[in-house]
């Protein structure tokens, strides 16, 4: 078993690296929640079964010198759910998140890419009944856009790996910081006899779907994919916050994913290899109207 990280990190220390970290007074960030941030780091690094007497004070102390403090008090702010915190990173580092989304994933999926990841920051699962933020799993040992930009590659190589048959892929965290993508030579499936059937089916398939979600939902959709508003924009006309509309367009895209799913497998009893295709056909060719099956009438 790990040390406990309650009794690594005092909450004497904890208050000298708060002050360190200089939060605003606005965020208030509690000595108490950074101290279990602390906790939660210093427990990771040294996990190695190590008993709490081997864990020397001097080696804790040079570890938290070594954390990015200020970063770890946004994402710990941020985790609480603190509106004012919450705003600030939304300002200073939503540019950022487009930007790398760009250069990963290209500008067709930059915003979707970076918008989605902000749900899961805000706190888009739930355990327990209490809301489960990705912030948490920021330790402080990189910088914050370090580690954002780390996410936002595995992500996308995730849904490489889930759309296509794949080899397997080289290990994403080269030294010039870039993601490789070993990629067979992808076959042109163009002469395929099913194409048509496929994306037939796939068209289908998302219409049912997107006309079984509850209204609003289909609007924030219309107003994102359709309209191409911002998340701000969407917040104001439907008078929520963007981390709202955003974390409400993930749970959107989810259950219309498994509606489609659902249905391709049960309905159409496609097998995975099938299901792949279908998805593979409508990346490459998206022929469906989605003007026209978000603004139906209800």
């Amino acid at each position: 078993m790990p040390p406990s990280s309650a009794q690594l990190v005092s909450l004497a220390l904890a208050e000298r690296f708060l002050r360190r970290a200089a939060p605003p007074r606005s965020w208030n960030l509690t000595v108490e929640q950074f101290q279990i941030a602390l906790e939660r780091s210093a427990a990771r690094k040294f996990s190695c079964g190590s008993p709490k007497a081997s864990v020397s004070p001097q080696a804790l102390e040079k570890y938290l010198e070594s954390l990015q403090a200020g970063d770890l008090a946004l994402a710990c702010a941020c985790s609480a759910g603190d509106e004012q915190a919450w705003e600030h990173f939304v300002a200073e580092y939503r540019p950022y998140l487009r930007g790398a989304a760009g250069a990963i994933a290209g500008e067709s999926r930059a915003r979707e890419l970076a918008d989605s990841l902000f749900a899961d920051l805000f706190g888009l699962r739930e355990s327990e009944g209490m809301r489960r933020s990705l912030f948490d799993y920021f330790h402080g040992r990189s910088k914050l856009t370090t580690w954002l930009h780390a996410i936002l590659a595995q992500r996308h190589v995730d849904e490489i790996r889930r759309a296509r048959k794949m080899e397997p892929l080289d290990d994403p965290s080269s030294d010039d910081g870039t993601v490789h993508i070993s990629d067979t030579a992808t076959k042109n499936h163009s002469h395929d006899p099913e194409r048509a059937s496929y994306l037939d089916m796939m068209q289908a398939a998302v219409e049912a779907a997107l006309g079984a979600l509850e209204p609003r939902d289909r609007l924030r959709l219309a107003y994102y994919y359709v309209e191409g508003l911002t998340l701000l924009e969407i917040g104001k006309l439907l008078g929520e916050h963007e981390a709202t509309v955003s974390r409400k367009l993930d749970r959107a895209r989810q259950d219309l994913r498994r509606a489609v799913e659902t249905a391709l497998r049960n309905e159409k009893k496609l097998s995975e290899a099938q299901l792949q295709l279908c998805y593979e056909y409508a990346r490459e060719e998206w022929p469906f109207d989605l003007t026209r099956a978000l603004s139906a009438p209800d």
